[in-house]
């Protein structure tokens, strides 16, 4: 039998699946400043580390570390934030190129997303998640192929 954690706003299998996860929930795990949403986050990274069932970008990465050094109320050094980075690397990682760029330019024009959101999408959907961790569009929503989720539902 497949084992589930309780995830907020969402019970979800980690043994199965995949999991990208946008910038503004990742950077919940690392900000001081959080509250309940940096412990959430937490958790969420601890079991996608266990089950490897995480994905980012390279624009969720170079997101990240701006929001860390810069964006954050307690900023990291850029030496902590590199550590950081270099530890998602060994997630699956999608990288944008020219033709991830213009099916976001699609989806863009689809969905009516930001062009940035639209990226992020795009690279879900490039990476064949199920899930996209996300506050930044409609919890329950499927865009494509991937349902979104918002982890911070309660």
């Amino acid at each position: 039998m497949a084992q589930k954690e309780r995830f907020p706003g969402r019970e979800m299998n980690y043994t199965r699946g995949k999991i990208f996860i946008d910038t503004n929930v990742l950077v919940y795990a690392y900000d001081l400043g959080a509250g309940k949403k940096e412990g959430v986050t937490s958790e969420i990274l601890a079991l996608l580390w266990t089950h490897r069932t995480g994905i980012v970008s390279t624009q969720v990465l170079q997101e990240l570390f701006v929001s860390l050094t810069q964006k954050v109320k307690s900023p990291v050094t850029h030496e902590t934030a590199r550590g950081i980075i270099s530890d998602f690397l060994s997630w699956h990682l999608v990288v944008n190129d020219g033709k991830s760029i213009l099916r976001a330019i699609d989806l863009q024009k689809k969905y009516h997303f930001s062009f940035w959101d639209s990226l992020i999408v795009q690279a879900a959907v490039t990476a064949r998640a199920d899930f996209l961790l996300s506050e930044d569009f409609q919890h329950g929503q499927v865009i494509e192929t991937v349902t979104v989720v918002n982890p911070f539902l309660e």
